[in-house]
C-alpha cells in the first residue's frame, strides 16, 4: 500500500474536486502532485494510479474533471473543473417573496401542506438548495438570528438605508451605515449585500456578526440596474467584498499558487525571514483552515487568533 493510500479517500476526492475548482489555468498532474499530499508519494506510478482512479470517480459521479490544452500550442496538458459546469444556477427570489417565504416556512401555523410548500421553495424540495436547512426553522439552520434575518429582508425589500454594529472576524467592531440592497444564503450563512456610505463601494455583510439589532434610518438608494447580489458574495471560503481579512505567510516557492487559489489575495510585502506576506479575504474559518493545511509548513497564519486556534486545533486532532 502506498503512503498516499492513507489518505481518507473521500477527503482526497473533496480536496482535488477543491483544487481544480478555483485554479485559475489547468494544472499538470505534476503540478498537482506538488499541492495534495497523497499524490506526492515518493512512487509516482503509484500516484498516477491512485489519481487515475480518483478520474473515474469523480466522472462516474458526474464531475465534468476536463483535460485541456494548458497553452495555444497544445505542447502540454492540465487537468480544470469548469465552474459553469459544476455549479447549479443561482437561485434567486425578490425581496418581497423573500420575506413573504421567510415568514411562511416559519410560521408554525396549522396549515402543513402549505408550510411545507413554503419550505419547498425556500430550501429546495429536497433540502439541497439551500443545504441544511431544510429540516428545522431558520434560526437552528443558519448562524444569524431569526428576528435579524427578517428585520434586514424587511430593509432590503422596501430598500431601506441601515445601520448596525458589525464585528470581523479579527473582534474589531465598527458601526456601519448601508443601503440595503438584497440577501444572499452561501455556505451555510445569511448576507446582507449593500452599498456601505463610508466606504462608497458594494460590501456584503455576514448577518452572524451584525451585534444588537440593526436600525432604520430612513429611505436608502437603489441598485444599478445590472446589479446581482450573488456577485458580491463569492462560492467558497472567502468573501472577496467582505470585511474579514486573514494574513498569511507563504514560503516563497508558494506562494504563487496561493495568489492564483484564493480570490481577492493581495500580496503586501515579505517579512525579515522572506515569507509573501498575503491579506486574503476570508468568510468561513474552517473551511480556509482546512485548504491551509494544504500548504503544511509553507504557509503560516498571522492573523486573526481565532484562525490561528483552528488551524492548530486540526492539526492536533491529527496527532491523537
Amino acid at each position: 500500500m502506498g503512503e498516499g493510500d492513507r489518505a481518507e479517500p473521500l477527503e482526497r476526492l473533496l480536496n482535488l474536486v477543491g483544487l481544480l475548482l478555483e485554479t485559475p489555468r489547468p494544472l499538470t498532474f505534476e503540478q498537482i502532485r506538488q499541492v495534495l499530499e497523497p499524490y506526492g508519494q515518493a512512487n509516482p506510478d503509484s500516484a498516477k494510479r491512485m489519481f487515475e482512479r480518483d478520474k473515474d470517480v469523480l466522472r462516474e459521479y458526474g464531475v465534468p474533471l476536463e483535460l485541456v490544452d494548458v497553452d495555444v500550442w497544445g505542447t502540454e496538458q492540465g487537468y480544470v473543473i469548469p465552474k459553469e459546469k459544476y455549479y447549479l444556477p443561482e437561485i434567486e427570489f425578490e425581496p418581497g417573496e423573500l420575506v413573504a417565504l421567510l415568514v411562511a416556512a416559519q410560521s408554525g401555523g396549522q396549515d402543513e401542506a402549505a408550510e411545507s410548500g413554503a419550505r419547498k421553495l425556500l430550501y429546495g424540495a429536497d433540502g439541497g438548495v439551500l443545504a441544511g436547512l431544510g429540516g428545522g426553522p431558520l434560526a437552528s439552520g443558519s448562524d444569524a438570528r431569526s428576528n435579524l434575518v427578517h428585520a434586514v429582508a424587511e430593509a432590503t425589500q422596501a430598500l431601506r438605508r441601515i445601520s448596525f454594529t458589525y464585528r470581523t472576524s479579527q473582534g474589531k467592531t465598527a458601526d456601519r451605515d448601508v443601503d440595503a440592497w438584497a440577501m444572499v444564503f452561501r455556505a451555510g450563512h445569511w448576507y446582507l449585500v449593500g452599498h456601505d456610505r463610508e466606504r462608497d463601494d458594494v460590501r456584503a455583510f455576514r448577518l452572524s456578526r451584525i451585534a444588537g439589532e440593526v436600525t432604520d434610518t430612513g429611505e436608502g438608494s437603489a441598485p444599478p440596474t445590472d446589479f446581482r447580489a450573488a456577485d458580491h458574495v463569492d462560492a467558497g471560503p472567502w468573501v472577496a467584498s467582505g470585511d474579514d481579512r486573514a494574513v498569511i505567510l507563504f514560503s516563497p516557492d508558494r506562494a504563487w499558487f496561493a495568489a492564483s487559489q484564493f480570490p481577492g489575495a493581495t500580496d503586501v510585502g515579505v517579512d525579515g525571514n522572506g515569507r509573501v506576506v498575503m491579506e486574503i479575504p476570508m468568510a468561513d474559518e474552517e473551511a480556509f483552515a482546512a485548504m491551509l493545511l494544504e500548504y503544511g509548513p509553507d504557509a503560516i497564519v498571522r492573523s486573526p487568533a481565532s484562525l490561528r486556534d483552528t488551524v492548530i486545533a486540526r492539526l492536533e486532532a491529527l496527532l491523537v
